[in-house]
């Protein structure tokens, strides 16, 4: 049984729990972090002293970092699935998980508490403005990529596309301007076909804190 420990709506905790729907794998998930806390427990330190989220527990195999354990369930589990056959492959969609993590997710993210976990009357709308055109200019970048293509390396879902997925279903449901990204459209309407991408990614989040902090303990929201 493999325990996932992090807090559903995580952007580093989202990407692990898609795969891990993708692959069909048995687990839990268990809330901490966040409002839940639990990361400051001695046990928790032992399996990750960053008191970071996710961290993964396959018996005494303890591994943390998302990409880190996207990479290792697809090693493990996804061989012909989301992992990438060839070493050519491989290395584009380590490439493309970089380019997440160094672009896309950081400048992301930045809106994402300008916006959202920020308070309406608080917000820097001509900051927010900036942020959005700088994203969208990086977004062209992976929108050209993916002319011709359904996925972002070879024919299929692979790692490459994960933790860019998860990070477009916060992009569209932001209040931000957002440029014309056909291709990008098109590759995100088909991950939202996927049952795994339903259930792990298309989470609600709220329009302001308040909101969030309720849908993170799972109340409803009005």
């Amino acid at each position: 049984m493999i325990t996932i420990w992090g807090r559903r709506n995580s952007s580093n905790v989202m990407p692990v729990m898609w795969a891990v729907g993708e692959l069909g794998l048995p687990h839990e998930r268990k809330d901490v972090g966040g409002s839940f806390g639990g990361l400051d427990t001695d046990a928790f330190v032992k399996m990750n002293p960053n008191r970071q989220i996710p961290v993964l527990q396959e018996g005494s195999f303890i591994l943390w970092e998302s990409n880190a354990i996207v990479r290792h369930l697809a090693r493990v589990h996804g061989v012909g699935g989301l992992q990438p056959e060839t070493e050519a492959d491989l290395a584009h969609a380590e490439q493309w998980m970089d380019w997440h993590r160094n672009v896309f997710a950081l400048q992301a993210s930045a809106i994402f508490f300008s916006t959202i976990r920020t308070e309406p009357p608080k917000r820097d709308a001509a900051a927010i403005a900036r942020q959005a055109e700088s994203l969208g200019k990086s977004l062209k970048i992976l929108d050209a990529h993916l002319n011709g293509r359904e996925f972002i390396v070879g024919d299929r879902l692979t790692i490459a596309d994960i933790p860019i997925g998860a990070v477009l279903y916060r992009y569209f449901n932001m209040p931000i301007e957002r440029p014309s990204l056909p291709n990008i459209e098109a590759f995100y309407s088909r991950l939202q076909q996927r049952q795994a991408y339903k259930t792990h990614i298309m989470n609600p989040f709220g329009r302001n804190p308040a909101e969030w902090y309720m849908l993170e303990r799972g109340l409803p929201i009005s």
